[in-house]
């Protein structure tokens, strides 16, 4: 039945297909030690649940099995070559006026293109499987999809939490289906990390406090997508021109050379976003912005978000500017400050106090 259910999944342009028993009572003390510290930050979600996260059977009565999959999600056309895409995506961290979004989130919203596959494949299972029934996550619901990922042979948990695979590096999204069907657990894969800490030094927050322990409070990708408010002051300078996520963990760690493209045209680069500058993304109304975002993840955080990230962005823009004494900066510069100032009187008091911010730097 597994090798089945792993045909029809390639069927469906997963990746991989894994099974995983339902048995996370060892995963239960590390997640209470991560809740208590308060990691989670604003994501009260996390703690709503309680151990829930940690046990299938009670989120879903009768799941007996959890079906795990993944999708990778390079786009087509990234450069192939050892290190060839990492040294481009690091390159454009060294532009300060052009607008970074992490790769992942720059084609369509990977909740819409899993969650219909997995609820495809669930109802092939179940048509199979004695009209079993099954209900499929993708990070939707209090499910510890690293934890099912690394049980069920997806990879091992690489020292920034991700899951790390030999055969495609971390470049890839996971899903889940809960069945209450039995099948055989496929199994585990020992780690590779070894003695490396490439993720952990190159974060520029220093949001990795310790081999597999993630402060979300301070990660670049928590602070410009989940967190609501004020942008904590002393780390705007280190998020840079990040606008949406950040991928510096993954972009230096060795295994993404094998890191795999999708053949999937849904993860394709969007036009108009990548590499975009950011005076003009700062540009966008409301409207624009649900337009451009239709179908996309970033519309998930709004237009208010938006613009507080952009403006951050911008103030490190100015900075990075007003110290590199080339040609032009004076005109850079005042471009800069006049997209800025733009917004000034912005409706929001988050986005005015923002840019005042960034009007400082």
């Amino acid at each position: 039945m597994v090798s089945q259910i792993q045909q029809w999944g390639r069927d469906l342009g997963f990746s991989q297909i894994g099974v995983s028993a339902v048995d996370l009572s060892s995963a239960e003390p590390g997640l209470a030690a991560w809740l208590a510290a308060g990691f989670n930050g604003d994501m009260h979600y996390m703690a709503a649940h309680g151990m829930r996260r940690a046990r299938p059977a009670e989120l879903v009565p009768g799941t007996v099995s959890v079906v795990t999959a993944r999708m990778d999600y390079l786009p087509a056309t990234t450069l192939a070559g050892p290190g060839v895409w990492q040294a481009k995506e690091l390159a454009r961290l060294q532009r300060p006026g052009e607008a970074v979004v992490s790769m992942y989130a720059r084609g369509r919203d990977y909740h819409k293109v899993l969650r219909s596959r997995l609820q495809k494949l669930g109802e092939t299972i179940a048509a199979h499987g004695a009209e079993s029934g099954f209900r499929a996550f993708t990070d939707s619901a209090p499910v510890l999809e690293a934890e099912l990922a690394a049980r069920s042979g997806q990879g091992w948990r690489g020292k920034h939490t991700l899951v790390l695979s030999r055969e495609a590096g971390s470049m890839f999204f996971l899903g889940e289906i809960y069945v209450d069907v039995a099948l055989p657990a496929t199994e585990p894969v020992t780690a590779h990390c070894g003695a490396c800490t490439a993720c952990i030094d190159v974060c520029p927050t220093q949001a990795i406090v310790a081999p597999h322990r993630l402060d979300a409070r301070r990660c670049i990708s928590y602070l410009t997508i989940e967190h609501a408010g004020p942008i904590p002051i002393e780390l705007r300078p280190l998020i840079g021109n990040r606008i949406y996520g950040c991928d510096d963990c993954q972009l230096v760690c060795p295994w993404n050379k094998f890191a795999q493209r999708s053949a999937l045209p849904d993860f394709d680069e969007r036009a108009g976003l990548t590499g975009q500058q950011l005076t003009t993304l700062f540009d966008w109304s409301e409207q624009d912005f649900l337009r451009y975002t239709e179908g996309s993840a970033i519309r998930r955080i709004g237009h208010e978000r938006w613009l507080r990230n952009i403006a951050v962005a911008i103030g490190n823009a100015l900075r990075a500017t007003a110290g590199a004494g080339e040609a032009g900066a004076d005109d850079d510069a005042a471009r800069l400050r006049a997209s800025l100032r733009i917004r000034e009187a912005d409706g929001s008091e988050l986005v005015r106090e923002h840019v005042r911010w960034a009007l400082n730097q």
